[in-house]
């Protein structure tokens, strides 16, 4: 199986990329009341809250990264990911099956 990326983005908007490590879980979940798109995925962390949400647009999805578009059927409620690189304040992350989404 091919490692899925995905990219987060609208961290400044909550607590900003400073608290942001590689190797953090991050907890994925849909947005079902949100009105102006119907495949919103949340980036959350554990004790923290909603830190940004995985992007959907082909502008601003990093190369080689899939767009919530494409991973939104993939899963029922929520899922996790790892945050593998930050770039320029951007993180990008690995989803993760049920057997890896332990938090270390």
């Amino acid at each position: 199986m091919s490692k899925s990326f995905i990219t987060i983005t609208g961290c400044q908007h909550y607590f900003g990329s400073n608290i942001l490590k590689v190797g953090h879980v991050l907890k994925l979940k849909k947005d079902y009341e949100n009105q102006h798109d119907d495949e919103v995925i949340e980036a959350q962390i554990e004790g923290v809250g909603k830190i940004g949400y995985v992007v959907n647009s082909t502008y601003t999805v990093a190369r080689g990264a899939k767009s919530a578009g494409r991973i939104y059927d993939t899963f029922k409620g929520e899922c996790y990911a790892r945050i593998c690189f930050i770039v320029k304040d951007t993180p990008i992350a690995v989803l993760l099956n049920e057997d890896n989404a332990r938090v270390e």
